[in-house]
C-alpha cells in the first residue's frame, strides 16, 4: 500500500498536535507518559517534533488518557484554521 504524501495542512496539524502534547506533559518525563500510554518514548518523540504527524487513533487515544485530556479537547485545538480558546491542557 502506497501512502499518499501529505498536505501542508496535514502536516501542520501534526506540528499542532505535538505541541499540544508537549504542552499537556509539562515536567513529566517523554518516558513516564509513553510508558503510561503503552507507547514507547520514541513513537512519542516523532509525535511530539512532527515527524509522525498522523498517529494511529489508538495511540492519540491513549495519549490522551495518559495526559488527562478528553479527545474533544484535542480535536477542538487542532482544528484547522481555528484559534483554541478552550481550557488550558496541562495535566
Amino acid at each position: 500500500m502506497v501512502r499518499t504524501p501529505l498536505t501542508p495542512q496535514e502536516r501542520q496539524r501534526g506540528e499542532r498536535f505535538g505541541a499540544l502534547l508537549r504542552q499537556a506533559r509539562g515536567e513529566r518525563s517523554m518516558v513516564e507518559v509513553a510508558a503510561a500510554a503503552g507507547v514507547s518514548a520514541e513513537t512519542l518523540r516523532k509525535i511530539e517534533t512532527g515527524r509522525a504527524p498522523t498517529p494511529a487513533f489508538f495511540t492519540v487515544a491513549a495519549l490522551a488518557a495518559a495526559l488527562d485530556l478528553s479527545l474533544d479537547t484535542l480535536a477542538a485545538a487542532c482544528a484547522e484554521d481555528v484559534d483554541y480558546d478552550g481550557p488550558a491542557l496541562s495535566a
